[in-house]
Parts: C-alpha cells; sequence; structure tokens
C-alpha cells in the first residue's frame, strides 16, 4: 500500500536531526511540521520571512496575517521570528539553513532536480527553488514515486527544465526512502507492504537495494492510500 501525503511527511520530519535548520517547500513538505517530535528541537524556515515556524493551524484558529511561501495558515512556536525577503534568502544563499525539504516532477540519478515546470502549462517561474536548491547542503525531496499516468519520476536524466544540478541527497516518496549517492541511487526502505520488486520496476533509474533494506516504521493511523501525484 503507498503512503499518503502524510505518510510521506511523517517519515521525513523522523530523520531530520535535533538542531537543524529546516526550510519547507510547498506541498506534501509544508506537512513535516506536524509531525515532528517534541524530543527534538528544530526551527523550521519558510522563505516568505519566517523561523520559528510550527504546525499547519487548525481549522477556526487561523490568522490571517500568518501564512507559509505555500499561501496556508501556519502557527509560530516560542522564539519564533519574521523578516523581509532579502534577509530571509540572505540566511538561505549564506548557508544558515541546514536542510530543506523541497516537492519534485523529477529526480535524476545524479541528483539533478526539476520541480517547477512541465511543458504546455503557464507557470509564473521557479520563485525561490533555484536559491534553495543551490545554497543548502542537505536537499531532500517528496514526491509520488510516479505521474498520475504512472510514469517514473525518478529517472536516468531529467527531461524537464532544471532547478538546480547534482542537489538532490534523499528522495522520499510513497513507496520508497531512496539516498543519492556518488555510487548512484541506494534503496534504503520502502513503504509498509510495498515489494522491493515493486520499486525497482516503477523506477526509471538504476537502483541499488542497500543490504539493510527495510519496511519504513509509519505508524497505522497515517499509512493509506496512493496520494494524488504532486
Amino acid at each position: 500500500m503507498k503512503l499518503t501525503r502524510d505518510g510521506v511527511a511523517y517519515r521525513v520530519a523522523c530523520d531530520l536531526p535535533d538542531g537543524s535548520y529546516v526550510n519547507l517547500g510547498i506541498g506534501i513538505p509544508t506537512l513535516v511540521s506536524s509531525y515532528l517530535s517534541p524530543e527534538k528541537e528544530i526551527m523550521f524556515h519558510s522563505e516568505n520571512g519566517i523561523l520559528g515556524m510550527g504546525p499547519i493551524a487548525a481549522p477556526g484558529t487561523e490568522d490571517v496575517d500568518l501564512i507559509n511561501a505555500g499561501k496556508q495558515y501556519v502557527t509560530m512556536l516560542p522564539g519564533g521570528s519574521f523578516f523581509d525577503h532579502p534577509m530571509s534568502f540572505a540566511m538561505v544563499r549564506g548557508g544558515h539553513i541546514t536542510h530543506t525539504v523541497l516537492g519534485a516532477l523529477e529526480v535524476a540519478a545524479n541528483g539533478d532536480l526539476a520541480n517547477w515546470r512541465t511543458p504546455g502549462e503557464k507557470v509564473p517561474g521557479v520563485g525561490g527553488a533555484m536559491d534553495l536548491a543551490f545554497g543548502i547542503k542537505n536537499v531532500w525531496v517528496t514526491t509520488t514515486h510516479v505521474t498520475n499516468k504512472g510514469k517514473p519520476k525518478i529517472l536516468k536524466a531529467c527531461t524537464l527544465p532544471l532547478t538546480a544540478p547534482h542537489c538532490v541527497k534523499r528522495i522520499y516518496t510513497d513507496m520508497a526512502l531512496i539516498d543519492v549517492t556518488p555510487e548512484g541511487l541506494l534503496l534504503r526502505e520502502v513503504a509498509p507492504g510495498i515489494e522491493v520488486a515493486d520499486v525497482l520496476a516503477n523506477t526509471d533509474a538504476p537502483l541499488k537495494v542497500a543490504k539493510d533494506c527495510q519496511a519504513m516504521a509509519i505508524p497505522e493511523n497515517i499509512r493509506g492510500v496512493a496520494l494524488a501525484a504532486a
């Protein structure tokens, strides 16, 4: 069974190290802050000018002046702060943000990322994604393993316009957790109920299987059916 969007976000939250400063991109990444362990102290960054962002606001508690880069209502944690765009991107370009979690349309075997444009669709532009992909050391992506037409998103080489080359370190999908290594892609974990053979069959790029490859530890209440292509 493929993971829900929340299932993917939960798995990312489990890996974020204590003390990290983490930018959350639009889409699945915005859910990550809702699954952070209370034992971890992590500062979430949103490129529109927030540091210390908390979970998505519960219905009925929204503050119309408090939104993330994806225009979702969010909460703030004690010690959080607000600032303008130049300051926000100075944090990114200056190497002060340790991780970013971004959505992906395609990821190549060498870590190339395409996440901003598809043929025939009008888009406002790449936004801050290029800065994030170039300026932050640990780039993790979240995505469905295949498109809504069943085509693999993890490819030998990207076919869409690149956001940045050689930047992705780790890939979280509704089927698997894959590391991008100098030796190629390495399958670390599979979603509960998913077989290694299923992942291999739905991945275009060569994929090695780690000797200790195992099923993801995902709570039953956030497992589920396939999530919509993102």
